[in-house]
């Protein structure tokens, strides 16, 4: 995935022709073609956890590429986080960067076919690396994974981007009809605190999961 998030660029909706499978996600790392690395964790995500009261909430990042939230979770206390990546060689990079961390659990595998039970999912540059036609799948796999009152937060592209994705951009507008079947949709609203690059290009989501 090449670095536009300093681009002035317009929105692809159309389906990706590449298989973004494994095997591209895992070319992406061992070629370094990383451009959505941010190099820090999302400020607005890092904020919003820093009020979030239950250290002991079981979360999950999908999709988690270096993962510095991660990082920035247990340093604030947090003891139970799932990092999942389709991509061996992340996953091989988060193991051994996380080693001596037992309260990081990293799994290789795919977000569609996870099993699990969480409380909080923080979504960062992964619904953007899907092709838009699994948007909705995303949703309704993301609420099967979640407890009773799990929510997601995160942020998600309000871009549009020019070139065939990933990543694929979009705006609320596009993204509430997905969520609200399986969510009550709390926050998507404009990021006040993205970095430079990605200042006016970000939403902040906060999606509690519908009670059934």
């Amino acid at each position: 995935m090449e670095n536009n998030t300093d681009k002035n660029i317009k929105c692809c909706t159309t389906n990706c022709e590449r298989p973004l499978d494994q095997h591209f996600w895992n070319s992406q790392w061992e070629s370094r073609q990383t451009g959505w690395d941010m190099g820090t964790p999302s400020p607005p995500i890092s904020h919003y956890m820093d009020q979030f009261e239950n250290k002991e909430a079981a979360i999950l990042i999908a999709g988690c590429g270096n993962a510095y939230e991660a990082g920035y979770l247990v340093k604030h206390g947090f003891t139970n986080i799932t990092l999942l990546d389709i991509a061996p060689r992340a996953v091989e990079i988060l193991k051994e960067k996380f080693h001596d961390n037992p309260n990081i659990h990293v799994v290789c595998g795919d977000f569609f076919e996870h099993k699990g039970s969480y409380d909080l999912m923080i979504e960062q540059t992964f619904f953007c690396a899907i092709p838009p036609s699994r948007r909705n799948e995303y949703a309704q796999k993301a609420a099967s994974l979640l407890n009773k009152n799990g929510r997601i937060i995160g942020v998600l592209f309000d871009k549009v981007f020019e070139q065939q994705g990933p990543p694929f951009g979009g705006c609320p507008c596009e993204y509430k009809p997905i969520f609200s079947p399986y969510f009550d949709i709390k926050t998507m609203e404009a990021c006040y605190n993205s970095i430079p690059p990605r200042a006016g290009a970000e939403v902040f989501i906060n999606l509690i999961k519908k009670k059934r």
